[in-house]
């Protein structure tokens, strides 16, 4: 298993953030870590990668411990936060060299050369960071993420700001690199979720409510609604019944 997750839970004073969270994501699945605001995602993704400590439980990324192995296992991560942190007075080119300077990497201009390709920044790269429209920013994000080649993507609302052509060049890339690596993604645009997901995981006040492939997880919600004679029911719809 990529990622391993074991028991988390996440305390802020007595309020539970993560409680007793539990699951496996295989290399080469491209998962959706579902649920409402305030349900534990972006926490999750911060323990995934060494960002914060769980109040207990254990975490493996590629055989590596958060514990005892936090700074190999970084190396591992590439990591689109929420938040995704840039430096608004760099240049695009020049901001991915300095993150490429930070993981050591040999050929920085090939490297450099590739994410940009990859994200579609050809135009963008020698603008300033700050003059970026947020669908840009978001992919520049997204290019310090996948710059040292990493075997796991943590990627935390990626698609936020996309228009609509830029949304599938993203769904696709995802989806590519979902082939060789280990993607764990948060949305709540329940399509793409469809689009690009093999798996959902469904979080909810803290806990995990739902773990199962798509097809799965629609058959048995409704099973469950007994609504066996109507059409399968959508990604959203299955969102708001277990979260609700």
């Amino acid at each position: 298993m990529s990622i391993v997750v074991n028991n988390v839970s996440k305390l802020y004073g007595e309020q539970h953030a993560l409680d007793k969270v539990s699951f496996e994501v295989k290399k080469g699945e491209v998962v959706g870590f579902l649920g409402p605001n305030g349900a534990g995602k972006s926490t999750m993704m911060k323990i995934i990668t060494c960002y914060i400590p769980p109040t207990e439980g254990d975490v493996s990324v590629c055989g590596l411990d958060i514990w005892n192995d936090s700074l190999e296992l970084r190396k591992k991560v590439g990591y689109l936060s929420e938040a995704n942190p840039l430096y608004y007075d760099m240049y695009v080119r020049e901001f991915l060299e300095f993150i490429a300077g930070i993981h050591k990497i040999k050929d920085k201009k090939k490297r450099i050369d590739e994410v940009i390709a990859m994200t579609h920044l050809e135009l963008e790269q020698h603008k300033k960071i700050a003059a970026l429209s947020r669908g840009y920013k978001q992919r520049v994000g997204l290019a310090q993420a996948l710059i040292h080649d990493p075997e796991v993507l943590i990627l935390d609302e990626p698609t936020t700001g996309l228009d609509p052509n830029q949304l599938v060049e993203i769904r696709e890339l995802i989806k590519k690199c979902g082939k060789t690596k280990t993607v764990l993604l948060s949305t709540h645009v329940m399509q793409e979720v469809e689009a690009m997901c093999d798996r959902v995981i469904i979080i909810n006040k803290g806990s995990i409510v739902a773990d199962a492939k798509i097809h799965e997880l629609q058959d048995a919600v409704t099973s469950l609604k007994k609504k066996k004679d109507s059409k399968e029911l959508s990604i959203e719809e299955i969102f708001h019944i277990l979260t609700k």
